[in-house]
């Protein structure tokens, strides 16, 4: 039996942010990062909407970093304070996260994150509060997955957080959150979104529905994503509906050792996430195409891509995402990236033993050993194909 789980309520386009004056109830805490949201306006319009709604609010800020265990507490200790029967994340995938990981402990407060990172094991929330995921970027899509991802910064410890009683009641996408999205930002999170896409297409438990949402997904980012990083805002819009689609995709089909290489390796050279995925992509590709060539193929021809065999629209795909790196300024290798040799050496051991605990391997199309993560590393930090 399969499952498919999306937010109950998805509002998309234009002033989609209006249906927050419809909401029912009588306090949200707002959780957002920093000032980006302040200077555009749009936590002021938010907020004038909750009011109008006759809902009170408080804003949780400062989500500037990846989450932490000392941000969670926090947050937990605002939320108990303020009794909201909303919590709304605002921002990227951290602040999502970390919102989510709030209103988790704020409706459980016994539970220890050891129990919560046991997979698809929480107790029930929406004892108390209900949560929306409002994206300010293109690509995490935080606010349709099931997701959460806290570091403990005094041990470095990740726990993933990962259960369908995390998926966000409401999802609100309305492109005036990223009108004014930087290149950088936009680059990063948009290849984010596409190798969410490609990844979900290709995982193990895909299903019929994940097909149908990650192929569509990587046809409209192929349709928008340069255009969107150019600053049309047409293209912004439909990259913001792609990534959500991705997310969609993603949640329940998992993904694969794309995001076990990033999820390890990102923190240790502070690489940001969309832009680690960017790099790695055409390697993992290179890697699983022994087992889902006739897949990776299938993704090649809706993306108009040349090439008549199934090696031909590999080798196209390959080609395509690196030239699509290049075109925004991505690196293409970890050195090109900047990480040096020295370092790279100094962690790429506890780097592959540490991606094959990650939750992503296991649904990676292609089996792979600590040996073979070890050597995806080594081939995109030096830019080799992948021939192993």
């Amino acid at each position: 039996m399969n499952r498919f789980t999306i937010p109950r309520d998805i509002y998309f386009g234009k002033d989609s942010l209006d249906k927050l004056k419809e909401l029912e109830g009588q306090k949200a805490a707002l959780v957002i990062g920093g000032g980006s949201i302040k200077k555009t306006g749009n936590l002021e319009r938010i907020q004038g909407l909750l009011l109008d709604a006759g809902i009170e609010n408080r804003v949780i800020e400062g989500v500037n970093t990846e989450p932490t265990v000392q941000m969670v507490k926090e947050g937990v200790d605002v939320l108990n304070d303020f009794e909201p029967d909303w919590v709304i994340g605002i921002g990227g995938g951290s602040v999502m996260d970390a919102a989510k990981a709030m209103w988790l402990f704020y409706e459980h407060p016994s539970l220890t994150f050891e129990e919560a990172a046991q997979p698809f094991t929480l107790p029930k929330l929406r004892t108390k509060a209900k949560y929306v995921g409002i994206p300010t970027t293109s690509g995490s899509a935080a606010e349709i997955s099931n997701l959460s991802v806290i570091t403990d910064e005094k041990t470095n410890i990740k726990y993933p957080l990962a259960d369908f009683e995390l998926t966000p009641d409401i999802a609100i996408i309305d492109p005036v959150m990223v009108e004014s999205m930087p290149k950088q930002i936009t680059a990063y999170t948009g290849m984010d979104a596409f190798t969410h896409c490609v990844e979900a297409y290709v995982a193990k438990p895909r299903t019929v529905f994940t097909d149908a949402l990650a192929i569509e997904g990587s046809v409209i980012v192929k349709n928008n994503l340069l255009d969107s990083y150019n600053g049309d805002q047409e293209a912004r819009q439909d990259m913001h509906n792609a990534q959500a689609m991705a997310g969609m995709a993603f949640a329940n089909a998992v993904l694969g050792n794309v995001h076990s290489l990033a999820h390890k390796s990102g923190p240790t050279f502070d690489i940001p996430h969309g832009c680690a995925n960017a790099i790695y992509l055409p390697y993992v590709i290179q890697f699983n195409r022994t087992v889902v060539a006739d897949r990776f193929a299938t993704i090649a021809k809706r993306l108009d891509l040349e090439g008549d065999t199934n090696d031909e629209l590999v080798d196209a795909l390959v080609s395509y995402i690196r030239h699509l790196n290049t075109e925004m300024n991505v690196p293409n290798s970890l050195q090109e990236f900047g990480v040096t040799e020295e370092l790279f050496n100094k962690y790429v051991d506890d780097m592959a033993k540490n991606a094959m605990t990650d939750p992503c391997t296991g649904t990676n199309p292609r089996e792979t050993s600590v040996e073979e993560m070890k050597q995806l590393y080594v081939s995109a930090f030096y830019g080799k194909d992948v021939n192993f």
